[in-house]
């Protein structure tokens, strides 16, 4: 039996921040769901701070990585935005998920 993906969005319209806070299963999936969510937000207001707050979810490691890729590149995947709006985004991970890194050694 799978958890049921639960999403809560906060808002601080003043303050210029959303938090999209995702409990239960996060999966490469359900990340979809999580993306729509993520761009209603985005939307709301130029300039939004977006935080994706996934750290009290059961995250599998593409859905990480995938999240994570949103972050570094500043937009969300093309199929949901197809505008390719500027997405501020700061991902919250659970404490025991891997963490990409991308460091290289010289030899």
């Amino acid at each position: 039996m799978h958890e049921k993906l639960k999403v809560l969005v906060r808002l601080d319209l003043d303050g210029g921040e959303a938090e999209v806070a995702a409990h239960g299963h996060v999966t490469e999936q359900s990340v979809q769901a999580l993306y729509v969510v993520m761009k209603r937000a985005n939307h709301l207001r130029e300039g939004l701070r977006l935080v994706v707050d996934v750290s009290h979810a059961r995250v599998e490691r593409a859905a990480l990585e995938q999240l994570q890729a949103c972050s570094e590149s500043r937009h969300l995947p093309a199929s949901i935005d197809p505008l390719q709006s500027d997405c501020q985004l700061r991902v919250l991970a659970p404490a025991a998920a891997p963490v990409k890194k991308s460091l290289r050694l010289a030899a």
